[in-house]
Formats: C-alpha cells, sequence, structure tokens
C-alpha cells in the first residue's frame, strides 16, 4: 500500500456531489469574479471567526503582502517573524519593501520565542508577523505586550492554523489582521491557489478591498496607493463557503489521528508534537524529531510511505535571502530543528489501516537504529 503525507482523493470523493455542484452554480450564475459568492464566503469566514471583516484575495502570499500594506509596511521598515516558516512569509515582507527580523523559536513547540523580541526591536520596527506554526498558536498574550510597548502592529500568520486556539480565541483574532492560505493542503484548503485576510478594522478591511483590486474603488480609478490583481474567483470562494461549514469535522479526524500516533510511537525514541499551555492544536502537520530523520525518511519510501520536512531550510539560511546577512549559527534553535523534524502523514481521511502501517513502519525502523 503507498501512503503519501498528504492525499486529497478520498475528501473528494466523499465530497465530489457539493463539489461539483458548487462549480456548477457558480458557472451558472452568469459572474465569475467578485461577485455574491465572494462576498458569501468572506461573510462566513467572518463569522466564523468572531469579526466584522474577511477580505477574500487570490493565495496566501498576497494575504499576507496586502495585510502588511494595509497595516502601513512599507520600505525601510522592519518585521519581526521567525525563519522556520514557508519562504512565502518572507518572501510578503521582500515584496512590500521592508526587512524581515528574525527571532528564534521554542525547542518543544518551534513556536516564536516572543521573549526574544525586544533584543530585536529598533527605531525601523513597524510589525510583529508571528507564524501559528503546524497548527498551534504563537503566545500571543506576551506578543500583544510587546507591541503594544514599542507601538508595533501584529499580524497574524495564519495558514497552518484555522480553527486553532488559544486560551479560547481563535488563530486570527488576536493581532490586527490575520492572513490565510486556502491552498489544497490547508486544514482548510481549496483545489488551487486561494487567500483571505480578516480584521476587525474597518480602514484596514477599506484598504485590504482597494489592494485587491489594483487600489480601486469604483471600477477603472485608483483612488490611491495603487494595488495588485489579487482577486478570489468565485468558484473556489464557493468551494471555500460550502467546506467551512466540514471545519470542525476535519478537525476532529486530525486530532483523532493525532491522538493514535501519540499512543502508538510512545517509547520509539521520537520526539513527539509538544502542546504548548493554553492551544487547541489543529495539527495540520503531525511533526516529530530524530537525529537519524534521513536514515528514518529513507527507510520509509523504500516501504512506500512518503514523509516531508517542514522545514528542511531555514529562511535565514538560503540564497535568496543572503542579503539579510545572516550567517549559520544566528539562531540555533530553529538549525538544531531543522536538522531532525519530518512530518507524518495526516490528513482527515487517513485511514485507521494507513495509520497503523505507518506506526508498524516507523517502530521497526527506529528499534533497528
Amino acid at each position: 500500500m503507498s501512503i503519501k503525507v498528504w492525499n486529497y482523493l478520498a475528501e473528494y470523493e466523499a465530497e465530489r456531489a457539493d463539489i461539483l455542484d458548487a462549480v456548477d452554480t457558480v458557472f451558472r450564475s452568469g459572474q465569475l469574479i467578485l461577485g455574491r459568492r465572494v462576498r458569501d464566503f468572506e461573510g462566513a469566514f467572518a463569522a466564523y471567526h468572531g469579526v466584522p471583516h474577511c477580505v477574500g484575495v487570490d493565495n496566501g502570499t498576497n494575504a499576507l503582502v496586502l495585510g502588511l500594506r494595509a497595516l502601513g509596511v512599507g520600505p525601510g521598515d522592519e518585521v519581526v517573524t521567525v525563519a522556520n516558516t514557508a519562504a512565502p512569509t518572507v518572501v510578503a515582507i521582500d515584496a512590500v519593501g521592508a526587512t524581515p527580523v528574525f527571532v528564534d523559536v521554542h525547542p518543544e513547540t518551534y513556536l516564536m520565542d516572543v521573549d526574544r523580541i525586544p533584543e530585536v526591536v529598533t527605531e525601523r520596527t513597524k510589525c510583529l508577523l508571528p507564524v501559528h506554526l503546524y497548527g498551534q498558536c504563537v503566545d500571543m498574550t506576551a506578543l500583544a505586550g510587546h507591541a503594544s510597548t514599542h507601538g508595533l502592529a501584529v499580524l497574524e500568520d495564519c495558514a497552518q492554523a484555522h480553527g486553532a486556539r488559544r486560551h479560547g480565541r481563535l488563530a486570527g483574532t488576536m493581532g490586527d489582521a490575520a492572513a490565510f492560505s486556502f491552498y489544497p493542503t490547508k486544514v482548510l484548503g481549496a483545489y488551487g491557489d486561494a487567500g483571505a485576510t480578516i480584521t476587525s478594522t474597518a480602514a484596514v478591511d477599506a484598504a485590504l478591498r482597494r489592494l485587491r483590486y489594483y487600489g480601486m474603488e469604483d471600477r477603472y480609478y485608483v483612488e490611491a496607493t495603487p494595488g495588485h490583481n489579487s482577486r478570489l474567483d468565485e468558484v473556489h470562494a464557493e468551494i471555500l463557503r460550502r467546506k467551512l461549514t466540514r471545519l470542525d469535522d476535519y478537525l476532529t479526524a486530525r486530532r483523532a489521528i493525532a491522538a493514535r500516533y501519540a499512543e502508538g510511537l510512545v517509547g520509539t525514541g521520537l520526539v513527539l508534537p509538544a502542546l504548548a499551555e493554553g492551544n487547541d492544536h489543529v495539527y495540520y502537520l503531525y511533526v516529530v524529531r530524530h537525529p537519524r530523520r534521513d536514515t528514518i525518511l529513507t527507510e520509509l519510501a523504500a516501504r512506500d510511505i512518503t514523509l516531508n520536512v517542514s522545514y528542511r531550510w531555514p529562511v535565514h539560511t538560503m540564497k535568496g535571502f543572503a542579503h539579510l546577512g545572516h550567517r549559520q549559527g544566528d539562531l540555533p534553535v530553529t538549525e538544531r530543528a531543522a536538522d531532525e523534524i519530518f512530518s507524518l502523514p495526516m490528513y482527515p481521511t487517513l485511514t485507521k489501516a494507513e495509520q497503523d502501517l505507518v506506526v508498524e513502519a516507523l517502530r521497526e525502523v527506529l528499534a533497528a537504529l
């Protein structure tokens, strides 16, 4: 049996009739761009989070780019974030002309070590960009304290944390704005690229709406700062609106899979995911750790079980960001983790039989190391 780290086909079969009806509904509606379905999804996603505003965009990267611009971040500014994230987090900072400034992470959760923020804040710092990594939230209470002390905006990167909570508060509701990706692998995934930015501030919402549509408020007239063509399309909006009604079911399934992994892999020598106090984890990824990581990946691949590393190369070590002047050793916790972490198969339709095969293979390989 071939087992992939992520697979959408079983979910599609289960939801196929609804997905195809969503597509047909849009195609028969007579409107394909920025119509009723986008508005309906924006309203539903905002309501899920208990905020007044949601702006659908074309992908998660632009959700970050537009979020930063709407918060006034631009050339000459600095944005504090982490390097153990998908490159788009940092690409977005670069895209608005700002400079990413990295802090290290906690060795158990791999989340931003917010206690290090004061060490890097300068007069150029404009924004804090915490990444709610792998499905659980950064310590936003402490982070908000630093933001208040230094007068900084907060943009949450929620690409991996749909439905995650900290002390009961949903990811995305604890900053000035929050960016979401609906890339197909995400907890709430589309069938292609899509994203959204949410906010409780009317002025930020208005800026986001202009920026996603070239800077226009009225058709063909650029009112203020030129923006982008970053519109969420009607088809993905309707698919996402329908899938949003099943989000809590997806979360229940992911947590059940995580619990089975925890039970089946105890005592193997793998470092299993740590849950930060106050967090409700949604397990976008189930990330484990072992010093013989690459050997384990090779051995499981030979058994037709595909695992993944998120992320093997911290952003500050990539050649594309060499201009930032970082060296190996600048973020020791991040760098050590990158050498050892890997992700196990995790998606709601992963069967118990498939998961048992993964656990059995891991136990056999680890016992032989």
